[in-house]
């Protein structure tokens, strides 16, 4: 992926050069945000300690933790970029990698949970938790650290995604605002969904329980899902039913929001 973060890294410098000229009142803003910092890590790791710091961890401190992390863990940055790239590719609204990496909460708080789910592998639970109540608070996105996460991975909005402790979340995943991968209840143990490669889970829509969503399935805005969803399949209702098939291989790709009923 090193090739990929250069070519990254240089197209998000081009970018925030031109913007820095048509715009001379964010001049400052993307020198100290961008192009003051040498690699893509380290950008990343300033802006993500900017957007996070609070009262009780500074934005040095949690700097410090960025970069040990991506020091220590370079898939975090493969990880990174990847979800970078699947902004790019599926929101319409956004052109600029920069405007991501600078602009998108949902890209901000997927890698600060990054860092949290580092930390909790690592032993160091309490402050994991800590950092989940700061992304919680100020970001609107409250993800478990023990939560298992892949890569290209896109929050839309994401205000109000919750994400429960034993949740597994595939490759190419797309989750609107407001979803839930949540428990039934007070049970113990693995309680949370388990997410396909390729899905789209859509805006406002709970899902429920210890039960998997295959590769490729859609789920519709504000549905509820209790059962098992096998793979190509387009669930809706409350509770959500089968009503058809994508129309897609990875409705995660498409965004498409509309439910055309495939048999």
């Amino acid at each position: 992926m090193l090739k990929a973060s250069n070519l990254i890294w240089e197209k998000i410098r081009q970018e925030s050069f031109l913007i820095k000229d048509k715009e001379p009142l964010l001049a400052d803003l993307y020198s100290s945000f961008i192009l003051e910092h040498k690699t893509f890590s380290r950008c990343l790791s300033f802006i993500l300690s900017k957007k996070i710091e609070s009262s009780f961890l500074s934005q040095k401190d949690l700097n410090l933790l960025f970069k040990n992390a991506y020091q220590k863990e370079p898939k975090l940055v493969d990880d990174a970029l990847r979800d970078l790239d699947a902004v790019i590719n599926r929101d319409p609204a956004i052109k600029e990698y920069v405007n991501v990496l600078l602009h998108l909460k949902g890209y901000h708080a997927l890698q600060a949970y990054r860092l949290t789910h580092w930390l909790w592998k690592s032993g160091r639970t309490s402050i994991a938790l800590l950092i989940q109540n700061i992304i919680s608070v100020q970001l609107q996105v409250d993800i478990h650290p023990a939560a298992k996460i892949g890569s290209g991975v896109m929050f839309d909005h994401a205000t109000g995604i919750v994400i429960g402790e034993t949740s597994i979340v595939s490759d190419n995943v797309s989750i609107l605002q407001n979803v839930t991968l949540g428990g039934t209840g007070k049970e113990s143990g693995d309680r949370h969904p388990k997410i396909g490669e390729g899905v789209m889970i859509g805006a406002g829509s709970k899902v429920l329980g210890n039960i998997s969503i295959g590769k490729g399935a859609k789920i519709a805005a504000g549905s509820v899902v209790l059962e098992n969803v096998p793979g190509q399949t387009t669930v809706a209702g409350v509770p959500a039913k089968k009503i058809g098939r994508p129309s897609v291989q990875m409705p995660a790709q498409e965004m498409d929001q509309f439910i055309k009923n495939k048999s």
